[in-house]
């Protein structure tokens, strides 16, 4: 059974990890034969109420706001290493724009966590296969740009092109689909970065992507 990390940003689209995106990837994993272990950094994140979408300026902790997804079962990023694992995934959520990066706020001038930086490139000089939905491609653009990786997060302009200024390139695809780059083992996929998508289309395009990663594992 190939075992691939999962790495959450916390809980909610608007300040952590996307739920339904995090779950379809579970069934979808779990469905291509994988076993699944989650990880997130243990830092904190600026809370959003999530019915007025602004900040309540209160911080919560990025490790136990996942757990809240993972049914508890979550460890410290720091124990997540390749050479334990066949594959690494990031579901997506603003999380991975605000708490395992910056990118929300600078683009493409992003920093993205050093925990999080190190477990892509440990993955990626292994040669692992990655995959990443929505936003969170905006990791791997910005820590793999300069190795020419090829990415999707649907047919968002301005992020297309932030991306592009990274090095890496960008490929418009719909919400029921993936792209992968055989050549840095990278698959993704645009779900909710199509704003009125169904659960079933981000479904559709998650089921695939996680088909191809475990395939690549």
């Amino acid at each position: 059974m190939k075992k691939i990390a999962v790495v959450l940003s916390g809980c909610g689209y608007l300040d952590g990890s996307e739920i339904t995106e995090s779950v379809s990837l579970f069934i979808a994993l779990n469905q291509a034969g994988a076993e699944v272990s989650c990880f997130a950094p243990d830092i904190d994140l600026n809370e959003v109420d999530h019915i007025t979408k602004s900040p309540t300026g209160t911080t919560r902790n990025v490790l136990k706001e996942s757990a809240r997804i993972a049914r508890s079962e979550v460890r410290s990023l720091a124990e997540l290493h390749a050479k334990d694992f066949d594959g690494l995934a990031f579901p997506g959520g603003f999380g991975a724009a605000k708490n395992l990066s910056n990118w929300a706020e600078k683009g493409a001038a992003c920093e993205v966590n050093a925990e999080v930086k190190r477990v892509i490139l440990e993955f990626f000089e292994a040669s692992k296969p990655i995959g990443a939905c929505c936003i969170a491609p905006v990791l791997l653009a910005k820590v793999l740009g300069k190795k020419k990786v090829t990415l999707t997060i649907g047919d968002d302009a301005a992020t297309a092109a932030e991306i592009q200024k990274t090095g890496a390139q960008h490929e418009e695809c719909p919400v029921d689909d993936y792209i992968t780059d055989r050549e840095t083992k990278v698959v993704t996929t645009p779900a909710y970065m199509y704003g009125n998508a169904k659960p079933n289309e981000v479904f559709a395009g998650i089921f695939g992507l996680a088909h191809e990663l475990v395939e690549w594992a």
